[in-house]
């Protein structure tokens, strides 16, 4: 049949007169005799004509270069013009009554629309060149031989055949071919044909009108009434928002005032989570380390636990970890401990031990003094154990500013102390040393103060200190909590999981 040839890509050779044409055959008339080629090419040059007639007694030669499989006519059209590189635009060619063919120029409009062609639509399909029709070594022949071979066809014997087999024959398929998913993708993104591109733009304004949300979630209610059950949030009802540190459950209302002391204390201070510590007299706080001593907290694991917080607070006033590791050995802080002949002496003291045992250079101030309190003594043999050094001379102390003093010089008995002309001298060395200063356990009167410190660390309870004691803070001595009830004190704990916090003035 006429019409099975119809789709399928010939070279027709006219002799030299009118050369060889190439093209898709697109009619063939049987009555007439005439043969029709779209979107032809001249000797390889593209025609300005969309298509060329050709009567029987023009063709010298023809040879089918392509067969096309069910389907695939457009697609294979559209590719051998894009491999060609020529846009389609066409002409006729028809006999005239001298054998001869003759141009006929038809104007097309060049606002027609394009097909490019998709790969993944190609499929390679078996092309059977009669024996009898050998193969010129024309220009246009060795064109479409690199064509063909470009496309995956192999040459055998006199025949073109693709690299696809029979459908009857079974071939093993390749994978693993990472180009080949590649190329696959690109076709999915941008192998589609532009005639499926629609003209006008997306309606979004048009579209969103069509969704009633209120009703939507009027009706999303109404089930939710109906079934009892509630979904985790409404349109009309904003999630509640909580900080990392507080509980998503109900509990009680928070009490802040957790301390209550028995006389109205003359300041108070509060916590960084704003609970309140009221202050206590010194009167009630020697009242409280005696009956936490009659009930087994003794001087000396009193001595020990301030030593112990004292140091944790000076150590990270010191820079912590990030000063206090191996690497930085040639970074050893230095620390000036400066301690009268008094119990706050002995807890300065404790406090000097705990600072060396952690590499911090220690050196300890303590003027001689011909008898010394037993715990004074106690703590002395126990510095003397580490790598701290001892001085009871200001001349001994460093000219150069050290990185912390500890101030334990001052006490709240003994008060000629500070006439005396070692207390004036180590006090001009402080003042003048010009290094931040840390007080334990201050007394109340400024005026008794002869050193201004930046941080006060108070025991168990604050004593009502007033500025020069810089920012105050608390420390956890260990004193149970019926202890506190004994003396009259309402309390509950403060530290939560620490052991020095800092106070506020409220």
């Amino acid at each position: 049949m006429a019409t099975d040839w119809l789709g399928s890509i010939v070279s027709i050779n006219c002799g030299e007169s009118l050369g060889v044409y190439q093209g898709r055959v697109s009619a063939v008339d049987q009555v007439s005799q005439t043969i029709s080629l779209t979107r032809p090419f001249h000797n390889g040059v593209k025609c300005l004509v969309p298509e060329v007639t050709f009567r029987a007694g023009d063709i010298t030669e023809l040879k089918i270069l392509e067969i096309p499989g069910p389907g695939d006519s457009r697609q294979f059209g559209d590719l051998q013009q894009t491999e060609m590189g020529i846009p389609g635009v066409g002409c006729q060619v028809g006999p005239s009554q001298n054998g001869t063919g003759k141009v006929l120029k038809k104007p097309i409009s060049s606002s027609a629309p394009q097909n490019i062609p998709r790969r993944t639509d190609m499929k390679n399909q078996d092309i059977i060149i009669s024996p009898q029709q050998q193969c010129s070594k024309s220009y246009m022949d060795r064109h479409v031989e690199t064509l063909i071979q470009s496309k995956g066809f192999r040459r055998r014997h006199n025949s073109w055949s693709s690299s696809s087999r029979h459908p009857n024959q079974v071939t093993p398929k390749k994978s693993g071919l990472k180009n080949g998913q590649m190329k696959s993708k690109d076709d999915e993104c941008f192998g589609d044909d532009i005639d499926e591109i629609p003209d006008t733009d997306f309606d979004f304004e048009g579209n969103l009108a069509l969704f009633d949300k209120a009703a939507v979630f009027e009706e999303i209610e109404t089930y939710e009434r109906r079934s009892g059950t509630r979904s985790r949030g409404t349109p009309n009802e904003k999630p509640a928002r909580y900080r990392h540190d507080e509980n998503i459950l109900e509990s009680e209302p928070i009490v802040y005032r957790r301390i209550v002391v028995p006389q109205n204390a003359n300041k108070e201070f509060c916590t960084d989570s704003g609970l309140v510590v009221p202050s206590v007299s010194y009167e009630l706080h020697k009242k409280l380390l005696s009956v936490a001593e009659k009930h087994g907290l003794t001087l000396e694991r009193r001595l020990e636990m301030t030593g112990v917080c004292a140091s944790q607070m000076a150590l990270s006033l010191l820079g912590g970890p990030n000063r206090l590791n191996p690497k930085n050995v040639h970074q050893r802080p230095t620390v000036a401990l400066l301690c009268g002949p008094h119990v706050k002496g002995a807890q300065g003291i404790s406090c000097g031990r705990h600072l060396s045992n952690h590499d911090v250079h220690v050196i300890l101030f303590l003027p001689n003094f011909v008898k010394m309190l037993e715990s004074i003594t106690n703590e002395l043999n126990l510095f003397s154990k580490t790598q701290g050094q001892q001085v009871s001379s200001v001349k001994d102390l460093p000219d150069t500013p050290v990185d912390l003093v500890i101030n334990c010089l001052d006490c709240h008995e003994n008060a000629f102390l500070r006439d005396q002309p070692w207390y004036k001298a180590v006090v001009d060395w402080a003042n003048q040393n010009r290094a931040p200063i840390l007080s334990i356990d201050p007394p109340i009167n400024e005026m008794e103060q002869g050193i201004d410190a930046k941080w006060s660390l108070a025991l168990g309870l604050p004593l009502p200190l007033g500025e020069r004691a810089g920012r105050v803070y608390l420390c956890d001595i260990g004193i149970p909590q019926k202890v506190f009830q004994e003396v009259g004190i309402n309390y509950h704990s403060p530290f939560g999981c620490k052991f020095v916090i800092p106070l506020h003035s409220t």
